[in-house]
């Protein structure tokens, strides 16, 4: 087993309780609040701020041109998210230069910088891909029966693709090719998970 496949499978617990979260069975059916959508919205464009920059600097570091690459190519996904936000924000009247980060959002973009600072890119790559791989997961689930018709079918789409999906893959063959299974490495990938429950939570209250 792979240490991606490894690290994946002992959150699965978080994973499921992502799934079953109703801000995401909310998306899934259509039947959240445009309110709270519009508010994450706003979150997640601040965060995927962050994790492009995560992404930017853990290729400064990068040991060779390979790596290097494929770090770039992911900051790369994140810009064309920040484009579905922006579509978003212009569709709800969401002013994404004047969000104020709350304290989950906060928590968990100063958690990636601060590891893209000071870890190596094998610890980097573990803190980024709970989002990638989750997202990923979160999607297909939503996505199994068809691509529901309401106001959240974009996300849905978008996150349920083959192309996100190859990007989490991509981060994932960084975590297995840069990472040495340790405890730090597995209580890092766990923050990550539990701050993605937190900012689901976060976004429904």
């Amino acid at each position: 087993m792979s240490i991606s496949q490894e690290l994946w499978l002992n959150n699965f617990d978080l994973v499921q309780a992502c799934l079953q979260h109703p801000f995401v069975q909310g998306i899934g059916k259509g039947t959240l609040t445009r309110e709270k959508f519009a508010s994450y919205v706003g979150q997640d464009a601040f965060f995927l701020e962050a994790f492009a920059r995560a992404y930017s600097i853990a290729a400064a570091k990068a040991p060779d041109l390979a790596v290097f690459t494929i770090f770039h190519n992911l900051a790369g996904g994140v810009l064309q998210e920040l484009q579905l936000h922006q579509g978003y924000a212009a569709k709800w009247d969401v002013d994404l230069h004047s969000v104020e980060p709350s304290t989950a959002t906060r928590r968990y973009t100063d958690f990636l910088l601060a590891t893209a600072w000071g870890g190596d890119v094998g610890i980097t790559a573990a803190a980024m891909s709970p989002c990638m791989r989750l997202y990923a997961f979160l999607g297909q689930e939503l996505a199994q029966d068809g691509i529901p018709q309401h106001d959240y079918s974009d996300w849905i789409q978008t996150y349920s693709s083959g192309d996100f999906n190859d990007l989490a893959e991509e981060l994932e063959s960084l975590v297995d090719r840069c990472s040495t299974r340790n405890n730090m490495l597995h209580s890092t990938y766990r923050y990550a998970m539990l701050c993605e429950h937190d900012f689901f939570a976060s976004a429904y209250t």
